[in-house]
Parts: structure tokens; C-alpha cells; sequence
């Protein structure tokens, strides 16, 4: 079984051909794109535990597609892939809600640490969903049973003062 599963996003397909590699190498299931129309159509579909996408690309741009996710999938981590000499553009993914951003070129071992930390928050952020609409739905079906028993006191005290008149 998978640790996780993560897509990736990048126009140049060494970097893909690494990450898939890279995440694969440590049991995360990895599936790769390479352009951003394509990750906005599979999220139709279904949505990964983590979305690892480059800041520059033809086309729909990282930070574009940080938007759009944001819009449709708000709890899935991204993390966005940027030179070094780009740090300004990393920062401002940051500020619009990235997860976090991999400076390129990337140390294997950090890649896969930051990605690990990405799947766990978001395997968390799911729990933790789940947990609070079981949560809703039992409250939901412990506030009906009130207003049936505030009925009963209400009929039982309209009944006991009828009967005190005897």
C-alpha cells in the first residue's frame, strides 16, 4: 500500500521523470503532468493528497493553477517548484496559499521530506474532515430528539396540572 498520492506538474519532463522516480523509489504513488489544463481536468475526476507543481510553465502558470485549485479543492497541499533566482514568485505562492515551495534545483532527500509533510497534512486535514461531519450529522440527529422530549415534559406538566384540579 501507498504512502500517499501525489501529482506533479512541470513542462520539463526530466524533473518529471525524477519526482515520478523519487516518489515511487519511497512507496508514493506519483502521477505526472505536464501542463496545468491537463491537472485542472483531472481534478474533475478525483483529487491526490498532494499536487507538486512548477511556478513557470507554458500555458496556465503555478501560481494560476494554485488559484483554481484553491477554488475547487481548498484542502489539497500544493507545493510549488521554483528556480532559486525566483524567489520572489516563491514567496508570493506562499502568501496566495502554497503549502510550501521546492527551490530547483532540488535535494532528493528534502524533496521527499516535504512531500511526506505535505501527504501527512493532508491525510490529517481528511481525518479531521470526516471526524467533523460525523460530528454535524450526530448533533444533528441528537437535536431532534430534544425537541421531542421537550413535547413530552410539555404535555406531562399541561397533564399534571389538569389533574391537580381533581
Amino acid at each position: 500500500m501507498s504512502k500517499g498520492y501525489v501529482w506533479v506538474v512541470d513542462d520539463d519532463s526530466s524533473i518529471r521523470w525524477v519526482m515520478d522516480k523519487t516518489l515511487s523509489s519511497a512507496n508514493i504513488k506519483c502521477e505526472t503532468f505536464a501542463d496545468a489544463e491537463s491537472v485542472l481536468m483531472a481534478l474533475e475526476r478525483e483529487t491526490p493528497d498532494v499536487l507538486v507543481s512548477d511556478i513557470r510553465m507554458p500555458g496556465i502558470d503555478g501560481i494560476e493553477l494554485l488559484n483554481r485549485v484553491q477554488q475547487s479543492a481548498p484542502e489539497l497541499p500544493v507545493i510549488i517548484m521554483t528556480a532559486h533566482s525566483d524567489l520572489d514568485a516563491a514567496v508570493n505562492a506562499y502568501q496566495k496559499g502554497a503549502f510550501e515551495y521546492l527551490p530547483k534545483p532540488f535535494d532528493i532527500d528534502e524533496t521527499l521530506t516535504l512531500v511526506e509533510r505535505a501527504i501527512t497534512h493532508s491525510q490529517e486535514q481528511k481525518a479531521l474532515l470526516a471526524v467533523t461531519i460525523r460530528l454535524r450529522q450526530k448533533r444533528q440527529r441528537s437535536s431532534v430528539k430534544p425537541l421531542r422530549c421537550r413535547k413530552c415534559f410539555a404535555l406531562s406538566a399541561a397533564s399534571l396540572a389538569l389533574l391537580s384540579r381533581f
